[in-house]
């Protein structure tokens, strides 16, 4: 969980990636023929196959929800512009970093008007994102000699494992990246090209699996992200999407993308036959690069493997490690079957 540990702690906003990135060149140049990086700040790892092969575009996206910098005050309190979708309550009083374009990090934390002042009608209301406020315990002055507008701020949280589970931010989607890299590591086929995509902007509209999509035009493409978990109390038993320690999630539609049938039935039957516990998933809000990749210049056939995660969009984003190596056994399965299965419709 080392690696796991280290791509959650570290900080990449959607477009500032780069901390992301190093990593995983870093962990899969060995395993690839060749990195490249495209103008969006996608990292390409690719592993030829034998020539003719078809094309298997991976893509799990480095970008977690975040912020940039929009205004600091006299009294140096900062507001934020929001990258990817908040609640706003699991907000208050978190800390946060700032990554100057300095190079700087600077701790603040996440304020809100004190309950013990607020007014009756106050406390009915929920908070937004432009009501809260970062305290960088800075002057005015001082934080605007070392802080600017768009400046990237991400939450603050230590990942941590118990037992099974794993906890900490950006878990979404961290997690990708992590499958991406032991998956290109264990499979062996020659009879397919492996583009290994580790895409950015998705929080914010599934930008770069998209131009990736464009610029690779792969015969089919599979996403890893993760999915809700939805089995806590609150939620009725139709309502769950997935369960934690239930396996990996086969998902059959979202918001963004519906899964490619033949795809879906080589999943599960991959699944089967090596015995690798899975679930189906049906999420109907909410989208991951999947629908990126289809929407790419050749309309590629792709479907999501996704890992089930309490929590999501918040600093405590819980998995379970065995759903999480279900995903790596069943993407490096699929890699070694990708050339045999018969993705055309018919007339």
């Amino acid at each position: 969980m080392e690696l796991l540990k280290e791509l959650c702690e570290a900080y990449g906003a959607p477009g500032f990636e780069d901390r992301i990135r190093a990593i995983f060149r870093r962990e899969i140049k060995d395993h690839v023929d060749r990195i490249e990086v495209d103008g969006i700040g996608n990292c390409i790892a690719i592993k030829e196959g034998k020539p003719g092969s078809p094309k298997v575009m991976l893509a799990g996206h480095m970008d977690e929800i975040g912020f940039v910098v929009k205004h600091i005050d006299d009294k140096g309190f900062i507001r934020l512009s929001p990258l990817g979708g908040f609640d706003p309550k699991t907000l208050i009083a978190k800390r946060v970093t700032i990554l100057t374009s300095g190079g700087e990090e600077i701790t603040g934390m996440i304020g809100s008007k004190p309950i013990h002042i607020m007014t009756p009608e106050d406390r009915k209301k929920m908070p937004t994102v432009p009501e809260l406020f970062v305290d960088v315990s800075l002057s005015g002055e001082e934080a605007k000699a070392r802080i600017e507008i768009g400046d990237p701020v991400t939450l603050q949280q230590q990942f941590q494992v118990s037992g099974d589970r794993c906890t900490g931010k950006s878990l979404d989607n961290r997690v990708s990246i992590y499958t991406m890299i032991e998956a290109v590591r264990r499979y062996s086929n020659e009879n397919v090209s492996v583009y290994a995509v580790a895409t950015t902007q998705e929080e914010i509209g599934l930008r770069g699996a998209m131009t990736a999509s464009h610029r690779i035009e792969p015969d089919c493409g599979v996403a890893i992200d993760v999915t809700l978990a939805c089995d806590t109390p609150g939620a009725s038993e139709h309502e769950k999407i997935s369960s934690l320690g239930a396996g990996v999630a086969i998902k059959v539609h979202d918001s963004s993308s519906i899964s490619n049938p033949k795809m879906v039935r080589a999943m599960r039957e991959i699944a089967r036959e090596k015995e690798i516990p899975f679930q189906m998933e049906i999420l109907t809000m909410g989208g991951t690069d999947a629908g990126g990749i289809q929407r790419g210049g050749s309309a590629v056939p792709a479907i999501t493997l996704s890992i089930p995660c309490r929590y999501v969009h918040t600093v405590v984003e819980t998995i379970d490690a065995r759903d999480l190596e279900a995903t790596v056994a069943l993407l490096a399965g699929f890699l070694d079957k990708a050339h045999q299965i018969d993705l055309s419709y018919d007339g």
